[in-house]
């Protein structure tokens, strides 16, 4: 990388902008860790170690109003559902180091 990142980039190219919030950065494209192909926001080939929370929409902390539902109910949906088995594609299982495909 040059000393003066932006002198090879127009304004309009540069993905990172500083974050609303004091010490956060924000970059608008996809991020890989150990790829250079991610096909999510976030790709990361191999293992993460977190030191803090992982939030996640369907973390019981971010939710309100849990209550009990009609069980009869709900598994007449369960029975509407498409269930499959799959195999992973070969080259997709050796990238993401899937050895049982």
């Amino acid at each position: 990388q040059a000393s003066n990142p932006g002198q090879f980039e127009n304004d309009s190219d540069v993905l990172w902008q500083r974050g609303h919030v004091p010490e956060t950065i924000v970059y608008h494209g996809r991020v890989g860790i150990n790829t250079d192909a991610p096909d999510e926001a976030l790709v990361v080939c191999g293992n993460a170690k977190v030191m803090g929370r992982v939030m996640h929409p369907s973390d019981s902390r971010a939710k309100q109003n849990i209550r009990e539902v009609d069980t009869n109910e709900q598994l007449r949906r369960i029975t509407q559902m498409r269930l499959v088995e799959y195999d992973y594609k070969p080259e997709f299982a050796s990238v993401m180091g899937i050895k049982n495909t």
